[in-house]
């Protein structure tokens, strides 16, 4: 898998589980005192409420991909950045930054040619079986696709702190891996509108592609 791909699909697996947590339905709602739903809805908000969030993340499949980063959420705006990935998210303009290629490719927000293969990670809250088990201080929480694609994703486990509801690790598995995504550094709330200002002086020498005109 291209080293674009294994960064894609990190990020659209955080996307992935909680942003189906609307929408969830219980697979095991004996399983705590809350049901999937509950416990999906609750993380939910902590990550995408109007409030926002952040936080740093780590992974390492060995002899495939390794890398590291931060991302800010808030509403329908997003910042992350790596050594060689970032990007920034207005909720109007999407800034693509390659450092190693020196571009920065410009698309509309909701353009899902910003990122062709995290948008093939596009389900039906439908197609998800949601449950969760109790591990020590931990929930375990999963969303797992009723009927998966060879290439796509399979489950996402999200292990959670019982006491503030703040992620800690996601687990993926794919058809022929899992990996696991270490969280850290979350907070919840106290976002500043700046995070998401492409700061276009940083980048001067570099190539500007602008896709927002295509359709």
């Amino acid at each position: 898998m291209h080293i674009m791909r294994y960064k894609s699909f990190i990020i659209s697996s955080i996307f992935l589980l909680f942003c189906l947590a609307v929408e969830a339905k219980d697979a095991n709602p004996k399983s705590g005192t809350m049901t999937a739903t509950e416990l999906f809805n609750k993380v939910y908000n902590l990550v995408f409420g109007p409030q926002g969030s952040a936080l740093s993340y780590k992974v390492n499949i060995i002899g495939l991909y390794r890398t590291e980063g931060n991302i800010v959420y808030k509403g329908k705006k997003l910042h992350y950045s790596e050594a060689r990935y970032m990007a920034w998210e207005d909720g109007i303009t999407a800034y693509m930054v390659d450092k190693k290629k020196q571009q920065v490719n410009i698309y509309r927000f909701d353009d899902d040619n910003k990122d062709k293969y995290l948008s093939k990670f596009k389900y039906d809250v439908k197609n998800f079986d949601y449950s969760y088990v109790t591990e020590g201080d931990f929930y375990l929480v999963t969303a797992k696709v009723k009927n998966p694609s060879f290439f796509g994703i399979r489950s996402v486990t999200a292990k959670v702190r019982k006491d503030n509801l703040y992620p800690v690790s996601l687990t993926i598995k794919l058809a022929l891996l899992r990996t696991t995504v270490q969280i850290s550094n979350f907070r919840s709330g106290k976002i500043a509108d700046s995070n998401f200002v492409f700061p276009k002086e940083k980048f001067k020498g570099y190539q500007f592609i602008d896709h927002r005109n295509e359709k």
